[in-house]
């Protein structure tokens, strides 16, 4: 079983919000391809990272989802319809291998 995350800022390089229809969108298509998805919506998370010497954040929010196979291109595929959605040069997706108990 695989735990795939994604990280998503909150709003964009100038500080506008993300209109929400589009975080339940890709909410909504989660939950149809992998049967269920977790979204951390409500309370984001902060992340930090250095650029060019100087500190940045954001507030992001996270999806996940279980899947009992990993297709990495389709993941990258993914990956990089929603750097274009979210006009970002990268969003961060990533993945472990994972028990249920």
């Amino acid at each position: 079983m695989y735990l795939i995350q994604i990280l998503l800022p909150r709003s964009d390089n100038q500080g506008q919000l993300y209109p929400r229809r589009d975080f339940d969108r890709l909410k909504e298509e989660l939950a149809a391809r992998f049967d269920g998805v977790t979204a951390y919506l409500q309370a984001p998370a902060e992340g930090l990272w250095k650029d060019r010497g100087k500190t940045d954040s954001d507030d992001i929010v996270i999806f996940e989802v279980m899947t009992p196979s990993m297709d990495v291109s389709d993941w990258r595929r993914r990956q990089g319809d929603l750097e274009h959605l979210f006009r970002q040069e990268n969003i961060v997706v990533r993945y472990w291998t994972i028990t249920l108990l």
